[in-house]
């Protein structure tokens, strides 16, 4: 491998004006030498995409004419990377801001470790320095995708493994997605990043993180009824997807039980907002099947 790969940086924005500008200073005060930025709009409101276009004229402007999710946003990008004969592409939200090592300290992983598809930094809440994501687990019995957000103070020095990488900052290699293809774009938002992980590790590569490399997220989007509904919706789907086949009996039962449970909810309280978008997720899910 070359001292300095290729590196194309891809950040999808949707009315980023917040933290987009911020974003980008970060990837362009990073001490990387050999890196380009792709920045995949989909179709913003507020003027962060013709900001960005003022301030960074370097920089590769996609624009699409509709928001057309996460995954299918990101493939736009990583499909120009690839034409442009990237080495690997790095995937940044528009609301998290790089540490001015970060992309060397992960480039350096990779070159240590050539079996791996994916590696992520650590990943820190940039309110109060609180992790965000050291490493992901998936509970194939009670279906849930989840970060941990424990120390790792104890594994500073090497990268360890992980169940998924979260699609808040990722490097991932050319090859895996050879191996395997882009983003599903079945998911509009929300565990597509869990998908292509598995993808990625049943294709025999290793998926890491390096707690010395840092990425600071400023995620504001906690709580809301409409990230229920695409969590509840995309977890359906990521489950019915990637579910071990013996477990595939069990799929069924707890599906059935959860909606049952929404069902009881609902009729406890028909007017109970989150227990509305879970219903409709259920009912959107059919047209999956």
């Amino acid at each position: 491998m070359e001292k300095y790969p290729k590196i194309f940086v891809i950040i999808l924005n949707y009315n980023g004006k917040r933290t987009l500008m911020e974003c980008l200073r970060s990837v362009f005060d990073c001490d990387y030498p050999n890196f380009e930025v792709v920045l995949v709009d989909n179709n913003s409101t507020d003027g962060s995409f013709e900001a960005a276009k003022a301030k960074y004229p370097k920089i590769h402007f996609i624009k699409n004419n509709k928001n057309i999710g996460f995954g299918a946003g990101n493939n736009i990008g990583i499909r120009f990377a690839l034409e442009k004969m990237a080495d690997f592409v790095f995937l940044l939200n528009n609301d998290a801001y790089l540490e001015k090592s970060t992309l060397s300290l992960l480039i350096s992983q990779m070159k240590k470790n050539p079996h791996a598809g994916i590696i992520s930094p650590l990943i820190l809440n940039k309110c109060d320095n609180t992790i965000w994501f050291a490493g992901g687990t998936i509970n194939w019995l009670r279906m849930k995708a989840t970060h941990s957000r424990h120390a790792v103070s104890d594994q500073n020095n090497k990268s360890f493994t992980s169940g998924y990488i979260s699609g808040c900052a990722m490097l991932i290699r050319k090859q895996a997605f050879k191996e395997v293809g882009l983003f599903d774009e079945d998911f509009f938002l929300y565990y597509e990043d869990a998908d292509l992980s598995v993808r990625i590790a049943r294709k025999g590569f290793d998926l890491l993180i390096f707690p010395q490399a840092i990425v600071w997220h400023d995620e504001q989007s906690q709580g809301s009824p409409q990230k229920l509904y695409w969590l509840v919706l995309s977890g359906i789907l990521f489950f019915k997807k990637n579910m071990p086949s013996r477990l595939r009996p069990w799929l069924s039962f707890y599906l059935w039980l959860r909606k049952k449970k929404n069902e009881l909810d609902l009729y406890k309280n028909k007017n109970n907002q989150p227990a509305q978008k879970i219903a409709q997720a259920f009912l959107d899910a059919k047209k999956y099947q």
